[in-house]
């Protein structure tokens, strides 16, 4: 069973969607996806810098299109029957509702415009970061971050956990980290899948309402709890309510484990994700379709199953 994964904010680079619109179709696709967004995605995928991309709302909605992107390529010659399921990471999620139907292409762009722009509001309230802790006994780490009143974010695998919370709680956290412990500041705007969020939610509620979900149709699993989702609207509650809860990405993959994943193709910006799945499902091959030059690798992978 192949999964379909689709990453989440931090795996864009500058540029890194000039080799899709070299192809004409992907070009007219993007346009389309920008219009529904209102950003320029073409400007922001090929010549913004780091710290432009960098930004919330634009860093959202550029990486749920270069999925949509990806995963159109990845199926257009009627491999969808090879695809065993989907999910994304944090906002990937967006990127799996659209996927797996739930949510159209167009409206998919329409959420993730707002949600950036809610979370990087909700950001600018209170001077807030993440840090990448590897390495930390859970147990011994959680009881640290609540004696800093931080939270965790993302419970992502492999040993590695993303806290958030006040930047002075992360330096002190970093000063005096666990046992073992590795503690990693992030460049992001704030705390996100923390209590901070909670006006992003408010707002993303309201926008949801005017959406008309449809039930899933792959196998769709939610970072709530890595549990599968096979109604449409419960999905689209979910992705409200995830902006301020923890990304349990750690059980997605027991999940996919658990349903006899055989292969995990991670979708542009890709990446990350394969590299947790490397750690996370020991054996299990992976591609990362990072241009359409990987478009080959994973057709095989599919194929193959």
């Amino acid at each position: 069973m192949i999964v379909v994964v689709c990453p989440g904010q931090g795996s864009q680079t500058p540029g890194f969607l000039s080799p899709w619109l070299a192809e004409p179709a992907f070009a007219e696709r993007l346009s389309a996806l920008s219009a529904a967004a209102e950003v320029d995605l073409a400007l922001h995928g090929t010549h913004s810098d780091a710290d432009t991309i960098r930004d919330t709302a634009v860093a959202q909605p550029l990486i749920v299109a270069a999925g949509i992107l990806s995963l159109g390529a990845l199926l257009a010659d009627g491999r969808s029957g090879g695809i065993g399921g989907i999910a994304g990471h944090s906002v990937g999620e967006i990127t799996a509702a659209a996927g797996s139907g739930v949510l159209g292409d167009e409206d998919a762009m329409r959420f993730v415009a707002a949600r950036g722009r809610a979370m990087a509001d909700a950001a600018a309230l209170e001077q807030t970061g993440m840090s990448a802790v590897i390495g930390a006994d859970e147990t011994e780490l959680l009881t640290r971050l609540a004696e800093l009143g931080l939270e965790p974010a993302n419970f992502n695998g492999g040993g590695q956990i993303v806290v958030a919370g006040a930047v002075d709680a992360l330096e002190a956290l970093a000063a005096e980290p666990p046992a073992r412990a590795r503690v990693i500041p992030l460049q992001v705007a704030g705390a996100f899948h923390t209590r901070y969020m909670a006006p992003a939610v408010e707002r993303l509620a309201a926008v949801a309402a005017d959406l008309a979900p449809a039930d899933p149709t792959l196998p769709l699993w939610t970072n709530r709890d890595g549990s599968r989702v096979d109604s449409g609207a419960a999905f689209l509650d979910l992705l409200v309510g995830q902006v301020s809860s923890p990304v349990r990405w750690d059980r997605c993959m027991t999940s996919f484990a658990d349903a006899g994943v055989t292969g995990i193709i991670e979708l542009a910006p890709a990446g990350a994700l394969v590299g947790l799945a490397k750690r996370g499902l020991k054996g299990v091959p992976t591609v990362a379709v990072k241009t359409p030059d990987d478009l080959p690798a994973a057709f095989e992978l599919i194929d193959a199953a």
